[in-house]
C-alpha cells in the first residue's frame, strides 16, 4: 500500500500549524515555504482539510489557516482519512460486491486487519506529538565532518 503525496503535504502543513498553534492564522506561503510542499497543491490540501473541520481559515491580510482543534486532539489518521479517503488497500474491503470471491476468500480477512493495524497506529499519533518531535529534532545541533 501507498499513500499519495497528498496525505503526505497534509500531515506536514497540519504539524506546521500545531508548531504555530495559538498565534493566530498562518499564511499559506509561510508553511508552503517552511514544509516544502509546492503552494498550488497546498491550497488544495488546504481546502480539503477545511470542508473536514479540519482547519479554519480567514481571509485577507492578516488571514491564513489554523487548526480548527487542539493539536492534541488531531491525528494522523483523522488526516489521512480526509485525504485518501477509507484506507485504499482493496477494493472488496470496502464493497464485498466488488470481488466474486468475497465470500470464500482467504486473504480478505488478513488485508482487513491489516488496514486495521495501519489505521490504529495513525490514530496513536497527535499533531502535538509530530509538532513537539519536529521541534526538537530542529534545535538539535547538526554535525558534520
Amino acid at each position: 500500500m501507498r499513500l499519495s503525496m497528498r496525505s503526505d503535504y497534509g500531515v506536514r502543513a497540519l504539524t506546521d500549524l500545531a508548531m504555530h498553534h495559538g498565534q493566530g492564522p498562518i499564511q499559506s506561503a509561510d508553511v508552503a515555504r517552511r514544509m516544502g510542499i509546492p503552494p498550488v497543491y497546498l491550497d488544495q490540501v488546504f481546502s480539503a482539510l477545511r470542508k473536514a473541520g479540519l482547519v479554519r481559515s480567514t481571509r485577507g491580510p492578516q488571514g491564513g489557516h489554523e487548526l480548527a482543534r487542539g493539536p492534541d486532539a488531531i491525528t494522523m489518521s483523522d488526516i489521512v482519512i480526509v485525504l485518501e479517503g477509507p484506507l485504499p488497500i482493496l477494493d472488496c474491503l470496502e464493497d464485498a460486491a466488488a470481488c466474486e470471491l468475497t465470500d470464500t476468500c482467504s486473504q480478505r480477512p488478513v488485508w482487513g486487519r491489516v488496514r486495521e493495524a495501519i489505521l490504529t497506529s495513525l490514530e496513536e499519533v497527535s499533531l502535538a506529538e509530530l509538532a513537539l518531535d519536529m521541534q526538537e529534532a530542529r534545535e538539535r545541533p547538526a554535525y558534520s565532518i
